[in-house]
């Protein structure tokens, strides 16, 4: 059983849902970056996102744009990505890492060295925003030999007819957009949520994580509520920028303020179904 799949068992036997923090590698450096990988389990992540960054970010926000933008000007790589989730696996061996990003650096790293790679360094799952499953056979084949999940992106807009499609080519879990738009942006409704969530599941066993619309912990605890997980990326990326001095670095209140926010999130989770 993968990492993911053993989580969300254990958390069905717990009878609560999962939070999933996100971060962007080396934002803004690093170390600092790596210090808030290490940090979140113990502040109460189920599952960890680790944004690549890329210079061509199509499904996100200014907010994750600028931390990229960071993340690249400290010299992140793939590799460099690769590298902090080995470094994250001599202290933790049971934490689901899943990378999002987009598939130019895929295909520059090379795809099957890629997937070997990543699979050797502990990442356990994918989310390559612009591969749809029409284009599947350019990294599924791969991903899925060296026992990597593939997560695909389902939005308010994905139709009836193509649905079934999309949830036949996931593994792990499923990553519900719930909203119209890029990351960070605005926010969903539980009303909304509450409608969305079972067309999805009507086609699917996998866990449903909800993302793009979640910010606060009353909105993290409406998203395990209506599916099984929480995923809370630019509200964190936010309070980790606001912590930055006036030159873009880490302050003695970056790792802190971050994971901060992390156990608030966490503990609305933890008794959102309770």
């Amino acid at each position: 059983m993968s990492r993911i799949a053993a989580r969300f068992a254990a958390l069905k036997t717990e009878g609560r849902g999962a939070l999933i923090p996100f971060l962007e590698a080396y934002d803004p450096d690093p170390a600092t970056s790596l210090a808030i990988l290490r940090g979140m389990p113990g502040a109460g992540a189920d599952l960890i996102e680790i944004g690549v960054p890329f210079t061509d970010p199509m499904a996100d926000g200014p907010i994750i744009q600028r931390a990229g933008l960071r993340g690249l000007k400290a010299g992140a790589t793939l590799a460099g990505t690769l590298a902090m989730v080995r470094d994250f696996r001599t202290q933790d061996d049971a934490t689901p890492i899943v990378l999002m990003g987009y598939f130019n650096p895929i295909m520059s790293y090379g795809v099957d060295r890629f997937c070997v790679d990543a699979a050797a360094s502990g990442v356990d799952g994918l989310i390559v925003v612009d591969v749809p499953p029409e284009e599947s056979d350019v990294l599924v084949p791969q991903a899925t030999a060296a026992g990597l999940d593939m997560i695909r992106l389902v939005a308010p807009t994905t139709g009836d007819a193509r649905l079934p499609m999309v949830l036949k080519a996931s593994t792990g879990f499923v990553y519900y957009v719930a909203i119209t738009g890029i990351t960070g942006t605005r926010s969903a409704t539980a009303t909304d949520l509450a409608a969305a969530i079972p067309r999805v599941r009507a086609h699917t066993d996998l866990p449903i994580a909800i993302g793009f619309g979640v910010r606060t912990p009353a909105q993290a605890a409406e998203a395990v509520r209506a599916a099984d997980a929480a995923v809370v990326a630019s509200a964190l990326i936010e309070r980790l920028a606001g912590t930055l001095d006036a030159q873009g670095r880490a302050t003695g209140s970056t790792v802190r303020t971050v994971l901060d926010d992390v156990r608030a999130l966490a503990e609305a989770v933890r008794g959102a179904r309770l």
